[in-house]
């Protein structure tokens, strides 16, 4: 007996271990690819993290958008924050709107206090669960920074990086002049 028993459980060893590769070969084949340079940006309705009500991507076509996610706990957000507040206080009026996405898995709370300790006045939308990030722009981590055109296109590779930093302001800088041309 004590050997069928033994056969019995290598078996379902065997096939839990089968169900798991198999999970994870359908997670890796039917993974959303982010989206391309060029293709409209994918449309996303957000609380907005500090106030009330909702906020959509759509309502800035007409402006280019700089769509920046972040989250709390992310030292390089702390960095790129300034900068981004910056170009906001000082080019909105030119059809430019900065939106900070707040990246799950933080608390709404923690965004909100992200937003006072720096001084953000942005609007700044709230993703639980990164949901948004995740399925539908497959972000590798953060933060990562996408430059929208007046039609709502994807101007270039997104930034994956904080857009403070050298390497990565240049980038920044040549898909925000693009699409500020569009």
């Amino acid at each position: 007996m004590g050997g069928r028993l033994k056969l019995g459980a290598q078996a379902l060893a065997v096939a839990g271990v089968g169900i798991l590769a198999a999970l994870l070969v359908w997670k890796l084949t039917h993974q959303t690819p982010p989206p391309k340079v060029g293709a409209p940006a994918p449309a996303f309705s957000l609380h907005l993290l500090t106030g009330d009500g909702h906020l959509s991507l759509r309502s800035f076509r007409g402006k280019t958008v700089v769509l920046n996610f972040f989250a709390s706990w992310c030292h390089p957000c702390k960095r790129e924050a300034p900068v981004l507040e910056r170009l906001w206080r000082e080019d909105r009026t030119d059809h430019l709107v900065v939106l900070g996405v707040d990246t799950g898995p933080d608390a709404a709370s923690d965004g909100r206090r992200f937003v006072e300790a720096h001084g953000i006045t942005y609007p700044v939308v709230f993703d639980p669960n990164a949901g948004i990030a995740s399925n539908r722009y497959a972000l590798p981590g953060l933060p990562v920074t996408y430059v929208l055109n007046p039609q709502g296109r994807i101007v270039g590779d997104p930034v994956v990086g904080p857009v403070s930093d050298k390497g990565y302001s240049k980038q920044f800088t040549r898909e925000l002049e693009a699409a500020l041309k569009a």
